[in-house]
C-alpha cells in the first residue's frame, strides 16, 4: 500500500513541482524510468517473477504510468484545482495496473501480491470511487 501511495504521491508532487519550477522533460522521464526499474526489481524479488513476467510488469508500468502522467499534465494545463480529479486519474491507472498484474501473475504470486498491500489499496480505491459516485 505504501508503495502505491508513494507512487501516486510522487506523481502528484511531480506534476505540481513541474508547475512551480522548470524541470526538463528529460529529467522527469529519467525519474519515472528509475522508479519503474526499482518497482520491477522489488516485485521480481518479492514474487520470484519469471523473465517474461518481469517484461510484462515493466511494459505495464511504462505504458500506464506514462498515460497517467499525460492525463495529469492535461489536468494541470487546464488549471484544474480539484484534488479529487487528480486522485480519480491516479486511481484509474492504478486499477489498470492491478488488473494487468492479475492477468500474468500465477495464483501464488497473486496471493502474495495482495498480502503485500495491494488488497488494501484496491479496497481504498473502491471506497473512494463509491464516495465520488455518490456526489
Amino acid at each position: 500500500m505504501k508503495r502505491w501511495l508513494t507512487l501516486l504521491s510522487s506523481l502528484l508532487i511531480a506534476v505540481c513541482a513541474y508547475a512551480q519550477q522548470p524541470q526538463t522533460p528529460e529529467e522527469m522521464e529519467k525519474q519515472l524510468m528509475e522508479y519503474i526499474d526499482k518497482e520491477v526489481q522489488r516485485l521480481s524479488g518479492m514474487l520470484k517473477l519469471e523473465y517474461w513476467q518481469e517484461f510484462y510488469v515493466d511494459s505495464t508500468l511504462v505504458h500506464d504510468l506514462h498515460a497517467m502522467q499525460d492525463e495529469m499534465k492535461g489536468l494541470q494545463e487546464k488549471k484544474v484545482a480539484n484534488v479529487d480529479m487528480y486522485t480519480a486519474v491516479g486511481d484509474k491507472w492504478q486499477e489498470q495496473i492491478y488488473e494487468a498484474y492479475h492477468k500474468f501473475f500465477n495464483e501464488e504470486q497473486w496471493a502474495k501480491y495482495l498480502k503485500s498491500g495491494a488488497a488494501r489499496e484496491k479496497k481504498a480505491r473502491d471506497k473512494r470511487k463509491a464516495k465520488m459516485e455518490k456526489k
